[in-house]
């Protein structure tokens, strides 16, 4: 019995001496994260509600983790955006960030991210926090600048402030000292200037991502020292000048996301000394020259991207060693010359777009080798196909664009009636003859244009079989007959049958119609329809654009227009409607396009805000008011 008693006091001396051994929360902490919560304005899923005076913040504060032996706090963890084993919780706080938390001075993980509603500036005190290594700002409305004083974090390994406000340019200093940095997240904000050539010192950093800024200047030659760089985004900047050969010299890149800037001169003729690199975005900007043929030696790039550019020249045959590419688009350039052969060997080839160059035809049979192609587009060069190439039916497409490419005849190929193909482009072309019924069979096409051709006929009744149809575009054609067939199915956004012979008059309905729920444009001009404009378009609840220009419409404009709030552009002139124009119509709140002119309309102009010359309602003898003559009383 007494060595039963024995064992049980030394447990008791251990279990004291254990618990005597955890300080309880430091004062110092407790009152800056307080005061931090004072700061908080509205915390809707109370994440801070365990933060009470009475409780140790360092064993009963959500959130909050500290150092045991010293009851320092080392983490802040606080974002809008949790998760656990069998929950997600994406929500807010408003408030402010207390300058007190630079009393952190233990500090090492700061994560309040997500929260989406922190204003105000980063407080320049959170360069006293000199043990950070992970500090997580992002996705807020924080505002001014980044604090100069960040230059002492010389442990920070991670800095995200992304997706804020952030305004001024990217403090020379801080980048002097952070040698510790992996990942800089800058992204979304509205930094200027350039980027510091002290980033040379971040030799340990293997992500850059300060995408859509104002950021400016040069892409710096010292990038090429970061030698565990994986990942560069600089997109949506004014980045000037040309892209550095230097940044070649980055083996380990993986992604290079360059595009949306002002980037001149030619591609590095080095650029195949990226063995590592995946993903390459150049787009939109004005880089010039030929494609070097060291592009084809690129073993791992999955997805490339040279769009909207002024490059040259033909494609080199070396593009077809890139067995590893899946996408693969070169739109709107000057490309000459034909599609080589060898592209034939891009097995895992997805998307190929190569639009709106000046590539001649013909086109390559080997491509018949790409089964894995989903999307081919080749709109708008000057291939002079005639007849879409038969071996194009052995694909499995899913989008097939060749708009403006010589296609001319009466029929189109029988196989597209059985093809998988949903998003269909055979516009500004010289096709000509009736639209056959087997259209149909097509029961995947969502996307259907097939403008300025020489279409004639109606549009057969097996049309009301395209039930997944939300894009028609079939203007500048010869079609005729009624349009009641193109309001039976499907589920559109945008309609325009403009420039052809369609008669009607319009369904009173038309606006009830299902397939009408999600329409945003509506374009009808140019076809003798008659009769009147249905009250109920104005049910349409997301459209944005109507034009009913030349339609020989008539009686009154519907006051049930007004109920369609989101309209932009309403285009009614060259018809006969009469009465005066509804009161609220000129004032929707996003209208910016407004023309009823050549009418028999009369009455006042209603005042309105929107800015709308005086030619958009001449030729209407009754009308008055400004922007018209006054009227007479």
């Amino acid at each position: 019995m007494q060595t039963l008693k024995t064992s049980l006091t030394l447990v008791s001396i251990l279990i004291f001496a254990a618990t005597a051994s955890v300080k309880s929360c430091n004062e110092v902490d407790k009152e800056a994260l307080l005061d931090l919560k004072h700061r908080i304005t509205d915390d809707p899923s109370a994440l801070l509600k365990t933060w009470v005076t009475n409780t140790d913040c360092c064993t009963s504060w959500a959130g909050v983790d500290c150092d045991r032996p010293t009851g320092r706090v080392v983490n802040v963890s606080m974002s809008g955006l949790q998760s656990g084993d069998d929950f997600i919780l994406d929500t807010t706080m408003s408030g402010t960030l207390s300058p007190f938390l630079g009393n952190l001075t233990f500090l090492e993980l700061l994560d309040l991210s997500n929260n989406k509603d922190l204003t105000g500036p980063i407080p320049p005190e959170l360069g006293k926090l000199s043990h950070l290594t992970f500090l997580f700002l992002d996705t807020n409305q924080l505002n001014g600048s980044i604090p100069s004083s960040f230059t002492n974090l010389h442990k920070l390994q991670k800095l995200y402030l992304s997706n804020n406000k952030l305004s001024s340019s990217i403090p020379n200093s801080m980048f002097q000292s952070m040698t510790s940095l992996l990942e800089l997240g800058l992204s979304g904000n509205r930094l200027t200037g350039p980027i510091p050539a002290t980033i040379e010192n971040l030799l340990q950093l293997n992500k850059l991502d300060l995408n859509t800024n104002n950021i400016s200047g040069n892409i710096p030659i010292g990038i090429r020292k970061l030698k565990k760089l994986t990942y560069i985004d600089l997109s949506l900047n004014n980045i000037r000048g040309s892209i550095p050969d230097s940044i070649t010299e980055l083996s380990q890149l993986n992604l290079l996301y360059l595009n949306d800037n002002k980037l001149t001169g030619s591609i590095p003729s080095s650029i195949g000394r990226l063995l590592s690199l995946q993903f390459l975005r150049l787009w939109n900007n004005k880089l010039s020259g030929v494609l070097p043929n060291s592009i084809g030696s690129l073993p791992q790039i999955q997805r490339m991207y040279l769009d909207n550019n002024n490059i040259t020249g033909k494609l080199p045959s070396s593009l077809g060693n890139l067995g590893m590419l899946t996408e693969m688009s070169i739109t709107n350039n000057y490309l000459i010359g034909s599609i080589p052969a060898s592209f034939g060997n891009l097995r895992n080839l997805l998307i190929l777009d190569l639009s709106g160059n000046q590539l001649i035809g013909p086109l390559p049979p080997q491509l018949v080798q790409l089964q894995l192609l989903q999307t081919l587009s080749l709109s708008f060069n000057p291939l002079k196909l005639v007849t879409i190439p038969s071996w194009i039916s052995k694909l499995n497409l899913f989008q097939l664009k060749l708009a403006g490419t010589g296609l001319r005849g009466e029929q189109l190929p029988h196989w597209l009636s059985t093809s998988s193909i949903n998003y269909l482009d055979l516009s500004s072309n010289k096709l000509t003859g009736k639209l056959p019924s087997w259209i149909g069979n097509m029961s995947s096409l969502w996307f259907f244009n097939i403008s300025n051709n020489g279409f004639y006929s109606s549009i057969p009744v097996e049309f009301r079989k395209l039930s997944n149809l939300q894009n028609l575009d079939l203007h500048s054609n010869k079609f005729s007959g009624p349009l009641g067939i193109i309001f039976t199915q499907g589920s559109y956004t945008n309609i325009d049958v403009s420039s052809n012979m369609f008669t009607g008059p319009l369904d009173e309905n038309m606006g009830d119609k299902a397939v009408m729920n999600s329409i945003t444009s509506l374009i009808l001009s140019n076809n003798p329809l008659g009769g009147s404009i249905p009250k109920s378009i104005g049910n349409l609840t997301r459209l944005q654009v109507v034009e009913m220009v030349d339609n020989r419409l008539s009686g009154g404009i519907p006051k049930e227009l007004e109920n369609a709030k989101e309209l932009t552009t309403i285009l009614l002139s060259r018809n006969s409607l009469s009465g005066s124009i509804p009161r609220n119509l000129l004032n929707l709140e996003n209208l910016k396009v407004f023309d009823v002119s050549r009418n028999k309309l009369s009455g006042p102009i209603p005042p309105h805000k929107a800015d709308v010359p005086a030619s958009a309602f001449s030729g209407n003898a009754g009308l008055c008011g400004a922007p018209l003559p006054p009227c007479k009383h």
